[in-house]
């Protein structure tokens, strides 16, 4: 497809030449980190060509874990005196990973990089920057620093105190939030990922967990592991990427889709939103892969819901991609939406929740 406008292919993203360019800076540094060892006269040794989304790992300390995953963690950082957020994939030893798994670790780890550090957006965390990790790169410790192995590697980015935006809505589950306040959140995100869209990038795992809080409680994009440019031809995107209850059923399907599968996603983070609660709580893989795909299962709107926001999440997440709106008329939409009246959410003098959500579950 040619012209200035037109989609890049996802398969002209040569994630083999990016992962060849890591494996040349990782020999390059180890070489160098040979030199200093190997070298007699004192005399500094000088210094290899950085990549441009570089970090130098002298500057940077690695310190509590605030999260962990199958493959790595995040912690919290220091980076040139900013507090960053560091995000360490772990290869793991030799003998203790398979090839298989190596391999897509490393390939995560090029995608993440090769996208998020061309972004600038209010509403998407700001990449500072990826290294290998070397010696020189420390975690802190309680009992001092101790040096980070070298088949780890590791993303930085700015580190938001208000931690995943799941983790609020859990917080507020029983009073629910204003309704100002749900659509600001929701604006934060459409405008985030309208910006995404612009720039011909498929999120493809939109959800309330990969969405971080400022101290301002503005909502910034974050986790860019299966991201990828949007292929031209929709028969380039296939597979089934993403979590459950926030996947599309093209995707579920396993069918040809593009970024209309954000806006699916968006739908159902809109409806997590207003509502503070999770969508099919009480259904397994199997039951929300069928019911959304073959009956058309969508999360209960609450009768409370304004027409306006009912209306947003309904266009969403309809089944036929090509009815969704595009992103940016999302963001007009919900910047049309009157929240001056409240919306009919719960009073701030209201001791219990709103009656037509369903019955709260928990403690």
């Amino acid at each position: 497809m040619e012209g200035s406008n037109a989609f890049v292919r996802a398969d002209q993203i040569d994630l083999k030449s990016l992962d060849e360019q890591l494996q040349r800076h990782l020999s390059r540094a180890w070489t160098m980190e040979k030199k200093k060892t190997e070298q007699q006269d004192g005399q500094p040794v000088r210094p290899t060509t950085r990549q441009e989304w570089e970090i130098d790992p002298s500057k940077l300390i690695v310190k509590t874990a605030i999260a962990r995953g199958t493959f790595g963690t995040v912690h919290r950082g220091v980076y040139d005196n900013q507090d960053v957020a560091v995000k360490l994939l772990d290869w793991g030893e030799e003998g203790h990973r398979t090839q298989a798994e190596i391999a897509s670790l490393r390939a995560a780890f090029t995608q993440e990089v090769a996208v998020w550090h061309k972004l600038d957006h209010p509403n998407v965390t700001k990449f500072i920057g990826a290294t290998m990790g070397m010696s020189e790169l420390n975690i802190q410790t309680d009992n001092g620093h101790v040096g980070m192995p070298s088949n780890v590697c590791c993303v930085v980015v700015e580190y938001l105190p208000g931690g995943a935006l799941k983790s609020f809505l859990i917080k507020n589950r029983r009073r629910k939030l204003a309704f100002r306040v749900v659509v600001q959140l929701a604006l934060d995100l459409a405008r985030g990922l309208s910006y995404l869209h612009s720039k011909k990038i498929v999120h493809r795992d939109v959800k309330t967990e990969n969405m971080l809080l400022d101290k301002t409680r503005a909502v910034k994009i974050a986790d860019f592991g299966v991201a990828r440019l949007e292929a031209s031809n929709p028969n380039d995107m296939t597979g089934e990427t993403g979590t459950l209850g926030y996947m599309a059923p093209e995707v579920l399907n396993g069918h040809p889709y593009n970024r209309k599968c954000d806006v699916y996603s968006f739908g159902i983070c809109l409806w997590e939103i207003y509502c503070c609660d999770m969508p099919y709580p009480d259904l397994s893989f199997s039951e929300v892969t069928s019911a959304v795909v073959r009956q058309n299962l969508r999360p209960e709107i609450p009768r409370c819901c304004p027409s306006s926001l009912a209306n947003v999440m309904k266009r969403c997440w309809d089944a036929n991609p090509d009815k969704r709106p595009e992103m940016d008329e999302v963001v007009s939409m919900l910047e049309a939406i009157d929240t001056s009246k409240g919306g009919g959410m719960i009073p701030l003098d209201q001791s219990q929740g709103c009656f037509c959500f369903r019955k709260y579950r928990g403690p």
